[in-house]
């Protein structure tokens, strides 16, 4: 009981976190310098695939590789857990970063 109640405790203070994040105003120009570590394996400028899709256009698009539609939430939790071959940046940046780099993925 009492590890269903922890379990339960994380899921809700994680998705609290993501929620504050994704409400949060990111910098574009810093989200553009955070974008480089993206940039190894994901396009800004053109629609072409490198090792994974093109990010150009990424919320104006009507749905997501996933299905899902480019909300800050989804794609907070791709860049949070990874998807696929992409690795979890959730401890590799800061949530300002994270703010920073959805912001500019905006402006793409």
């Amino acid at each position: 009981m009492l590890k269903r109640v922890l379990a339960v405790a994380a899921i809700t203070l994680n998705l609290v976190s993501g929620l504050a994040l994704a409400q949060k105003k990111g910098d574009a120009d810093k989200g553009k310098e955070v974008f480089e570590q993206c940039g190894v394996c994901h396009n800004a400028t053109t629609e072409e695939k490198k090792m994974g899709p093109s990010l150009k256009g990424l919320y104006k698009k009507p749905k997501l590789a996933n299905g899902q539609k480019p909300t800050d939430a989804a794609i907070l939790g791709i860049i949070n857990k990874g998807k696929g071959a992409m690795p979890a940046f959730d401890e590799v940046l800061s949530a300002d970063e994270k703010a920073d780099l959805m912001a500019y993925l905006k402006t793409i």
